[in-house]
């Protein structure tokens, strides 16, 4: 019998935002115009470090690898929301759905791991300026980006055995717009418990740990910029790390919500909500944010637009 449901569902029906009826079309603008803007967004950033030598420094390197992660996680997910607005097939292999469930999890846990190390960079200018060259070199960031992509698909291919090794029988409808945990999770017919508890460890685990690593970083940033005498230093200090700290605030607080909080206050359509949030309207505005935020990153705009204008 348990062999039998295993078997019973080999795809999934993304319902998305179907029950919107009256809001299709709205819906399908705002999604389309949001993913052109993050492509947008993200690649200005990418090609704008690597064409300004003056951004070959570790805080952008670091920056321009957020902004790959971020097309990458929208793109996992908007494509596939848009689609489902236009063609009447909603449906998605089971091997499609875990694929799709991977990359997600792999992509949000890089970007956890991304916005520590960018902390730690901060840290280290910040408290320790004389010593920045020294600490940061090339070989550190190349070791802290790839421990961070490591552990990411580590992590996932963890979920992702978790979430796909339960039995999925009876309604293969899910009321979201992509293959999530928490709405398989309700789709499953077998007990759920350990899948659960597995979910909800492991996500903590990484979502803590690193929030509780970029809060103490701050600690001692905030300390060390409340030394500085000059009140020009202390805005420039505070400038170059508020942009990150707005990203922080926005991701860490979305994936709380979602998969540390327990599951009775789980709700398919605030989760809908609130994936929309951190799959497509944080990496749509993390380039707004780094653009409008910092100096450096505004100067080399501004030096590109003048050559091109006076080309």
């Amino acid at each position: 019998m348990e062999d039998k449901n295993q078997t019973s569902i080999t795809e999934i029906i993304l319902l998305g935002f179907s029950d919107l009826s009256k809001l299709q079309n709205l819906l399908f603008t705002a999604f389309l115009a949001m993913y052109a803007l993050t492509l947008l967004g993200n690649i200005g950033i990418i090609i704008l470090i690597r064409i300004d030598p003056q951004l070959h420094t570790p805080m952008y390197l670091f920056l321009s690898n957020l902004s790959f992660v971020d097309i990458c996680y929208s793109s996992t997910v908007t494509p596939r929301a848009l689609a489902n607005f236009i063609t009447e097939k909603k449906s998605m292999s089971l091997i499609g759905c875990a694929t799709q469930f991977y990359f997600i999890a792999m992509l949000a846990s890089a970007e956890c791991f991304l916005l520590s190390v960018m902390a730690y960079d901060r840290y280290i200018a910040i408290c320790n300026p004389l010593l920045y060259t020294a600490v940061m070199t090339k070989k550190v960031c190349i070791q802290l980006l790839g421990n961070a992509y490591i552990i990411s698909l580590t992590y996932s291919l963890i979920q992702t055995g978790n979430i796909f090794s339960m039995s999925f029988c009876g309604s293969n409808k899910i009321n979201h717009f992509y293959c999530d945990a928490p709405p398989l999770l309700k789709l499953s017919c077998s007990d759920t418990f350990f899948n659960e508890i597995i979910l909800s460890t492991f996500a903590s685990i990484v979502t803590l740990l690193n929030a509780v690593a970029i809060f103490l970083s701050y600690i001692y940033i905030i300390s060390a910029i409340l030394k500085i005498r000059s009140a020009t230093g202390r805005q420039k200090a505070f400038s170059t790390c508020a942009s990150h700290f707005m990203t922080v605030v926005l991701f860490f607080g979305t994936l709380v919500f979602m998969y540390v909080s327990p599951s009775s206050r789980y709700s398919l359509n605030k989760n809908r909500l609130t994936s929309v949030i951190y799959t497509m309207v944080i990496p749509m505005v993390n380039p707004m944010i780094y653009s409008l935020r910092n100096n450096d990153v505004k100067r080399a705009l501004k030096k590109v637009l003048d050559k091109k204008l006076n080309f």
